[in-house]
């Protein structure tokens, strides 16, 4: 099995190839635990090197979790054609998100980041989403009907990954439905980077609908999910997006619209049939 390599001496996982290879390409039951598969691969690959430290492996877990649930939430969207369709999003190093939208929309998000520049000593400045929710109708325009995955196999995994570039200058207004951010787990900084994405994500999607008179939008929605959800984790994400309280005329609004505790295929069923409808 070849799932580590060696760089400047230093033993790193090769993700996708371990995943694939330790599972023998098998997806997981219906109820088997993300976090046992994870256990497993851990183990799996301290067999080989035991010198892999807890945060590489720490950081496979966030990729791998990602993996599992485009899968299963790709393989959901393939069986019921009124869903919609989550793509997953690589880091805003390989991706500006407003590249996204049509020249026309992406344009004025340019824009307002110049303007944000220009006026002050601050900048618009996020991650991104882990995964963009796009219209179907779209999604099966720019590539064809949605064909299930039966394996977890490197070719799967990284073209679930590539599926972005696909979409870059074709989405309008309505066709870019929402975003979700994954987490293996919640620490406080990821419930305010998460806080703070949504915000921003919201934000700019009413400074679009301004700019170009859209009345009555259907509004985006921003979606958290982790293995394991507490009381104070829901509790910290429950916090309004910034935008919709400098006006009397706006109504507050959550900058996260809902929280899932998703840990296997069956509760992420349950939860992509409601993020996806």
């Amino acid at each position: 099995m070849a799932f580590i390599r060696t760089i400047a001496n230093k033993p790193q996982i090769m993700k996708r190839e371990a995943l694939s290879q330790i599972r023998n390409g098998a997806l997981p039951g219906p109820t088997e635990s993300f976090k046992s598969i994870f256990e497993e691969l851990d183990q799996a690959i301290l067999a080989i090197e035991p010198t892999i430290s807890r945060e590489a492996r720490s950081n496979a877990h966030g990729d791998w979790y990602e993996w599992l649930l485009a899968i299963e939430a790709w393989n959901l969207a393939a069986a019921n054609t009124a869903l919609n369709v989550p793509i997953l999003l690589p880091n805003k190093m390989s991706l500006d998100l407003a590249s996204l939208y049509v020249p026309n929309l992406s344009d004025k998000i340019y824009d307002l980041r110049k303007k944000v520049e220009d006026s002050s000593t601050v900048q618009l400045i996020s991650s991104n989403p882990d995964f963009v929710i796009l219209k179907r109708d779209l999604v099966e325009r720019t590539i064809g009907p949605l064909v299930p995955i039966g394996n977890v196999s490197e070719v799967e995994t990284d073209k679930l990954s590539q599926l972005y570039a696909n979409f870059s200058g074709l989405c309008g207004f309505e066709d870019i439905v929402g975003y979700l951010s994954v987490k293996t787990s919640f620490r406080p900084d990821r419930r305010l980077q998460i806080s703070h994405e949504g915000s921003l994500m919201k934000a700019i999607y009413v400074h679009l609908q301004t700019r170009e008179w859209i009345l009555n939008p259907p509004g985006l929605r921003y979606y958290a999910m982790a293995t394991v959800v507490g009381n104070p984790d829901r509790a910290s994400l429950r916090t309004v997006a910034t935008h919709s309280i400098t006006t009397v005329s706006s109504t507050p609004e959550p900058a996260v619209d809902d929280v899932f505790q998703v840990d296997d295929r069956a509760s992420a069923t349950a939860a992509f049939t409601t993020i996806l409808g």
